[in-house]
């Protein structure tokens, strides 16, 4: 067997590593004596002294020459403007006319591009060597809005848009009214109240039905009820959609609202926010027993209906006479003059009168039970 040979690469030493006196060799970049690295030093300030230099002569050159000038409004470039005109958008340049390209403040002049209300995004950028470029995105409206007697319009997100009657005529606008939206509440409210009615025309428009176009108005006061007025033959009926469920809800409406409106020819709202029964509200002035007798007359003398409708009035006739006696026991030792007893009598009898339910579920049991009361 030949002898074991040892590895003669550990043992050679590294060259690479010792200059030729056998000593450690130093970085290129790092001269081993100490005039080396004063050489170094001085070399390496006189280069940074350079840089500074030229940047500020450059600095200065551009800040003085005329070249950068913004000279006029034409030096201004917009695109993307549509409602808005130059002439509502150039105030916001006005200060920089005459001033260096490089001096005009971007971020501030984009923020003031977007307070104007029909200017949802705005993009400022300087092209050399002396023009502005402005790129916006204009506010798509989603409804009209009524302040008084003054028709504007709404984005998606409660920014009111005005628009001149005749504009909109040429863009054959076809929204729904949208009430309750003020420019003088907060931006969060307004968004909150039109998230309500993107929600209820897209329930209503799924599927391609374009239940919407039936909607006349939509009151948005309340972002927990959105209340539809719709039109009926001549007369607008108060419709109560709450906050969820509005195809499930427009659905109970025209199912019944004829049937509805044949037993009370007064009817003004239809509450629909309930799931076993509807509330059906007259108009002002209508006394609730009337209206049930208008009923009665609108069922030909049913019997079947008659019964359904005297039933529930025994019923409620008898909790508010309960209601009454436990409020009087719950006041014991007081006494009651002749003119306070007269008043809690009439008072028992408009609370009678005020609700009268017409049960409809003995004639078909999916039909929620509507109950009748006085305008407010």
């Amino acid at each position: 067997m030949p002898p074991e040979t040892e590895d003669r690469d550990e043992e050679v030493p590294s060259r690479l590593d010792d200059d030729r006196f056998g000593g450690p060799r130093t970085p290129w970049w790092r001269p081993s004596s100490g005039w080396g690295r004063a050489f170094l030093f001085l070399l390496t300030m006189a280069v940074l002294g350079g840089l500074a230099i030229s940047t500020y002569s450059l600095k200065t050159y551009v800040g003085r020459d005329g070249r950068f000038r913004i000279g006029g409004a034409g030096n201004i470039v917009a695109t993307g403007l549509t409602q808005v005109s130059r002439a509502e958008m150039l105030p916001v340049f006005g200060e920089d006319i005459g001033r260096n390209i490089f001096f005009v403040p971007l971020n501030e002049r984009r923020r003031q591009l977007e307070e104007i209300p029909w200017i949802e995004k705005a993009t400022v950028m300087r092209l050399l060597p002396d023009q502005i470029r402005v790129s916006v995105v204009e506010r798509k409206p989603v409804a009209f809005t009524r302040q008084g007697s003054q028709i504007g319009l709404v984005d998606a997100s409660g920014v009111l848009l005005a628009m001149p009657a005749a504009m909109m005529a040429e863009h054959h606008y076809s929204f729904p009214v949208v009430t309750g939206i003020d420019g003088r509440d907060p931006a969060a409210a307004r968004k909150g109240r039109m998230a309500a009615y993107l929600r209820l025309l897209a329930e209503l428009d799924a599927n391609g039905q374009h239940l919407s176009e039936q909607i006349s108005e939509i009151d948005l006061t309340d972002p927990e009820d959105a209340r539809v007025l719709m039109p009926e033959q001549g007369t607008d009926i108060l419709a109560h959609f709450g906050e969820d469920h509005f195809l499930e809800r427009y659905q109970r409406y025209k199912a019944h609202i004829a049937e509805w409106r044949q037993q009370y020819p007064k009817l003004e709202a239809v509450d629909l926010r309930y799931e076993q029964q509807v509330v059906l509200e007259m108009t002002p002035g209508t006394n609730a027993a009337d209206a049930t007798a208008e009923a009665q007359n609108g069922l030909n003398g049913s019997e079947a209906g008659a019964s359904a409708a005297s039933q529930p009035e025994k019923t409620q006739a008898k909790e508010v006479k309960a209601s009454s006696n436990k409020a009087k026991k719950q006041q014991p030792g007081s006494k009651v003059s002749s003119a306070g007893s007269k008043a809690a009598k009439n008072r028992q009898k408009r609370a009678e009168e005020k609700r009268v339910a017409l049960n409809l579920g003995k004639q078909k049991k999916a039909r929620p039970a509507p109950v009748a009361r006085q305008g407010q």
